[in-house]
């Protein structure tokens, strides 16, 4: 067997980025807010063709209050044909704006809040056998309400939003009552760096 694949992983184990070469890619279909294209990838030895959601990337994120209470929104989606719960999110679709940048202004869009504590909490792959979608997650703490509601519509319309202390999320997770991969990998990863970061307070 080979020593690299029975060594202890420990923190080493990281994504490693591979760059082959592009034979061909091609764009399949062109939409309102991502594209699918048809790459023919020089792989091993020979060629494969993989086709894929070619998307912008997104950020998201967790906004925690006072009381340990995580925010979550639940509004329609219809792929999966639920109103699912979920933490604010946007696509990074404003040029020349960051994914700080972009959580910001998603957490006035959909919650009418502004935080002044930010802090990058993780970055996630949502679907990787399936598109090259990257979301930034983002810790937002020290909350405070805007002056007035944003204006929504479609399915942002009718959203609803619920504070929940963060330990019931973790725990809807954990039971499968809340499936959105975002949310779950979110609140898991907010949790576990807010009792990190207590026990380091805390010596």
């Amino acid at each position: 067997m080979d020593a690299a694949r029975t060594a202890p992983a420990g923190e080493s184990l990281r994504d490693e980025p591979v760059d082959p070469e592009i034979v061909a890619s091609d764009l399949v279909y062109s939409g309102r807010v991502w594209d699918v294209r048809s790459d023919t990838v020089r792989y091993g030895d020979g060629e494969i063709v993989r086709q894929y959601v070619d998307h912008p990337g997104a950020s998201a994120i967790v906004a925690v209050d006072d009381e340990q209470r995580v925010l979550l929104i639940q509004q329609y989606r219809h792929p999966i044909r639920h109103r699912d719960w979920e933490i604010p999110a946007g696509l990074l679709d404003v040029s020349g704006e960051s994914p700080l940048q972009t959580a910001q202004r998603e957490l006035v869009e959909e919650a009418d809040l502004t935080a002044a504590d930010w802090q990058p909490l993780l970055d996630v792959f949502t679907t990787p056998g399936g598109n090259d979608e990257v979301v930034h997650v983002f810790l937002a703490r020290d909350l405070s309400p805007v002056g007035s509601a944003h204006a929504r519509e479609d399915e942002e319309a009718d959203i609803r939003v619920e504070w929940i202390p963060l330990q019931d999320a973790v725990t809807g997770v954990l039971e499968g009552r809340l499936r959105n991969g975002i949310l779950a990998v979110a609140v898991l990863a907010a949790a576990e760096a807010i009792r990190r970061a207590a026990g380091a307070a805390g010596g």
